[in-house]
C-alpha cells in the first residue's frame, strides 16, 4: 500500500519563493572591493535573480546548459546562486585561486557555455578564455547590470524542473590528478539545506533573527550551503567581498553584528592571533560560533577562543562530494556538562552525522571497524545529498563501494558515542614500520606549542622503517624552540616512535586553493630518506 501523499518535488525555486514571501525585507550586505558596503534586501535579491533566469534564456542557452561564476563571495554571486538554478541552467562556480590550465579544463570539461566575472578577475579569464567553449561572458557591476536590465523579472516562470535535474557543480581542487566535477541535484541541494538548517545534531538553533558571514568561498562547494539556509530561513547575510584579512573579518563581525561564521582552520588561526595581539578592541559578544572545517582545527586554537575570548568554535567535515556538510561536533547528552577539558576533546573531533548520513569505518580489506576511538580505517559515507559518480568521469568509479557508499580518503576512528575523529587523509598517513602514524595529530599538538604559528606533517622514505615523520613549522614572530624543544614537547603525549625524526623551520606552509596544507609540495621539498633510527 502507498501512502496518499503529493509528489511534491525539491527544488531550489521554492527556496527563492519561500525568501521573497516571507522574508523580503530582510538584509543582504557586501563589503565591496573599496571596503564601502552595498545593502538591499531579499526581495531586491530575488527581484533580479528572477531577471537573471530571464536573461539567460533570452541568450539561447537551454534548459541544463551550464553558467560558470568567476567571483568573490558578494551579492551578485548570490543572485547567480539562486538566478542560475530557478532558470532551469547549472550553476557551475570556478575557483578562482587555480592556475589558468586547470580553470580551462574544468570550464572545457563542463561545457561551460555563460561566466559571470569580477571586474577584477577578467585578466585571470583572458588567460583561459580562448580555450573554452564559453560564448558569453558578463562582467560584475557592468555588462552583468545590462544583462538583467534588459529583462522583466515578472516575466520568469518556474521551469517546474525534476528535482533530480541538475542545479550545480563543483570541481574538486585536484591534488590527486585531474579535478572531478561534482554535479548536485536540486533535490540534494534542498535536502541538504534542510539537513544544515535543522540543527539536530549540530544544535546551531540559527533562525531568522541570526546574521550569517560565509567567510568559505562561493567557490567551494557551494559556500558550505550558507547562502541557501539563509535564505531559506531568512537570516541576515554578511559577505566579505575579496577581504579575507583578519582586521577585516572582525570589523564586518562588529559592525554587522554577526552570530554565525563559517571557514577553514588556517582563517581562525589569523584572526585568534590578532585577537590575542590586541585584546579587548573588537566587541564581538553577539558571535554565537565560528563554524570551522576544510581541515581539523586544532585543539588547542578551539581552547584559545573558549579561553581567552569566550568564543564557540563549533568544529564540523564534509567534502564536495558531499555537498559538502555532513557532520559537526557539538555536545549531546551529559557532555553539556563534562568538565572542560573533556568537551574540548569532544569538540576537536569532527562530529556527529547530519540526520539522514550515514557512516562506517572499514579497513584495508574491507572489514566494518567497531566504535572503540583506536581502530583506525579509511571513512565510507552515504546519504542523499553524497555523490554518487563523477561529471563524466567513469573511470573513478573504484571511489564507489559496490553497494554504494562512497570512499572518502579520510582515515578516521570513530569513537564509542559515535563522533568521528579524522586521523589523516590516506594520501597523507604515514605507515612507519607496517603501523599508521598520523599527521594530524601530531599537527595539533605541535600546534599548542606557544612559539608554533603552523605545522604540518609529512612522510619521508626512510630505508629501514619505509616511512618516518617529518614535521615542518612556522614559529610565530618573535619566538624560538629548537627541534629536540619539539621533541620533548610532543613526547608525553605519544608513543617514541610517533615522535618525527626531524623537524624542518619554514618561513611559510604552502596551501592549497581552499587553504589547506599542501603536503604535496612540502614533500618535494623534503623527499631525502632520513634514514634515521627510531626509538623504541
Amino acid at each position: 500500500m502507498n501512502g496518499l501523499m503529493m509528489d511534491f518535488q525539491l527544488t531550489l525555486p521554492t527556496i527563492l519563493r519561500r525568501s521573497e514571501a516571507y522574508f523580503g525585507a530582510n538584509e543582504i550586505v557586501t563589503r565591496l572591493p573599496d571596503k564601502s558596503f552595498h545593502r538591499y534586501t531579499y526581495a531586491d535579491s530575488c527581484r533580479r535573480a528572477r531577471a537573471l533566469a530571464v536573461a539567460l534564456g533570452s541568450l539561447g542557452l537551454e534548459r541544463g546548459d551550464r553558467v560558470a561564476t568567476l567571483c568573490w563571495n558578494h551579492y551578485v554571486h548570490h543572485e547567480a546562486y539562486m538566478g542560475i538554478p530557478c532558470g532551469g541552467f547549472v550553476l557551475h562556480t570556478l575557483n578562482i585561486r587555480l592556475h589558468p590550465n586547470d580553470l580551462a579544463y574544468i570550464a572545457t570539461h563542463a561545457n561551460d557555455r555563460a561566466v559571470i566575472v569580477d571586474r577584477s578577475l577578467v585578466p585571470l579569464l583572458e588567460q583561459f578564455l580562448d580555450r573554452t567553449n564559453i560564448e558569453h561572458v558578463f562582467v560584475v557591476e557592468d555588462s552583468y547590470e545590462e544583462l538583467i536590465g534588459g529583462a522583466d523579472p515578472d516575466a520568469w516562470r518556474d521551469p517546474e524542473l525534476d528535482e533530480n535535474e541538475a542545479a550545480a557543480m563543483c570541481y574538486t581542487s585536484g591534488t590527486t590528478g585531474m579535478p572531478k566535477g561534482v554535479l548536485y541535484s536540486h533535490r540534494s541541494t534542498l535536502l541538504h539545506t534542510l539537513g544544515v538548517a535543522a540543527g539536530n545534531p549540530m544544535g546551531l538553533g540559527i533562525s531568522e533573527h541570526d546574521v550569517i558571514l560565509p567567510v568559505v568561498p562561493m567557490f567551494h562547494a557551494n559556500a558550505w550551503g550558507y547562502p541557501y539556509v539563509a535564505s531559506a530561513i531568512g537570516a541576515k547575510l554578511v559577505y566579505p567581498g575579496p577581504h579575507l584579512d583578519p582586521a577585516s573579518l572582525l570589523e564586518d563581525f562588529v559592525q554587522e553584528r554577526v552570530t554565525w561564521t563559517a571557514g577553514v582552520p588556517t582563517i581562525w588561526m589569523g584572526i585568534l592571533g590578532l585577537l590575542d595581539a590586541e585584546p579587548g578592541k573588537w566587541d564581538l559578544s553577539r558571535l554565537k560560533g565560528m563554524l570551522v572545517g576544510g581541515s581539523a582545527a586544532p585543539r588547542a586554537m578551539i581552547a584559545g577562543f573558549k579561553q581567552r575570548h569566550g568564543m564557540n568554535v563549533v568544529h564540523g567535515w564534509g567534502m564536495t562530494e558531499t555537498s559538502p556538510v555532513a557532520s559537526t561536533a557539538t555536545l549531546v547528552g551529559d557532555l553539556v556538562d563534562a568538565d572542560e577539558e573533556t568537551q574540548y576533546d569532544y569538540i576537536a573531533m569532527q562530529g556527529l552525522p547530519l540526520a539522514l548520513v550515514e557512516l562506517r569505518n572499514r579497513d584495508e580489506d574491507g572489514n566494518v571497524l567497531p566504535w572503540d576511538g583506536e581502530s583506525m580505517g579509511e571513512l565510507e559515507v552515504r546519504g542523499p545529498w553524497v555523490a554518487a559518480g563523477y561529471y563524466e568521469t567513469p573511470e573513478q568509479a573504484d571511489r564507489w563501494t559496490e553497494d554504494g557508499w562512497f570512499k572518502t580518503g579520510d582515515v578516521v576512528s570513530l569513537h564509542p558515542r559515535g563522533y568521528i575523529q579524522i586521523k589523516d587523509r590516506s594520501k597523507d598517513v604515514i605507515k612507519s614500520g607496517g603501523e599508521w602514524i598520523s599527521s594530524v595529530e601530531l599537527e595539533n599538538a605541535l600546534m599548542a606549542h606557544p612559539a608554533i604559528a603552523e605545522a604540518a606533517v609529512i612522510a619521508v622514505p626512510d630505508a629501514k622503517w619505509d616511512e618516518r615523520p617529518l614535521a615542518a613549522v612556522v614559529l610565530r614572530e618573535g619566538t624560538s624552540a629548537s627541534a629536540e624543544e619539539l621533541r620533548e614537547f610532543l613526547a608525553p603525549n605519544f608513543a617514541k616512535w610517533w615522535l618525527p625524526d626531524r623537524f624542518e623551520f619554514v618561513a611559510e606552509i604552502p596551501k592549497t586553493s581552499v587553504g589547506k596544507f599542501k603536503k604535496t609540495e612540502l614533500r618535494q621539498m623534503f623527499a631525502a630518506p632520513s634514514g634515521s633510527a627510531v626509538p623504541t
